[in-house]
């Protein structure tokens, strides 16, 4: 069983930056690739960012490219999004998520293991 417990989200005027971490309770945190996903209010669930087991590939969703960036710190078993130049469009809830696989992915079903949500609002 994993537990990720993301934080860090809150209110910001566009143009400004958040810093998201989600800390995963594993064992072994470099053997799962995590994944950012986001959903706003009568949306569905959409991919972000997603990293590699050591971080060495990652993977961005075109809205997002160039803003936000996804790395990870295996011996604190955290991974981040850093996100700059944020948008109104940006607003949602963000979710952290881990799959038992070293390899990336962008699909939520490919994901086994999910946090509760951290709520990201954009003022214009």
């Amino acid at each position: 069983q994993v537990e990720l417990v993301e934080s860090g989200g809150g209110l910001v005027r566009a143009g400004g930056s958040l810093r998201l971490p989600c800390v995963a309770s594993v064992r072994t945190f470099s053997g799962y690739a995590m994944a950012w996903f986001r959903q706003a209010p009568g949306k569905e669930r959409e991919f972000v960012a997603a990293i590699g087991w050591n971080g060495g590939s990652t993977y961005y969703a075109d809205s997002v490219k160039g803003r936000f960036t996804i790395s990870r710190d295996n011996a604190k078993n955290t991974v981040y999004l850093q996100m700059n130049s944020l948008k109104p469009e940006d607003t949602a809830v963000y979710y952290c998520a881990a799959r038992p696989l070293t390899t990336i992915a962008r699909m939520p079903y490919e994901y086994a293991y999910w946090g509760q949500g951290t709520q990201v609002t954009v003022s214009p």
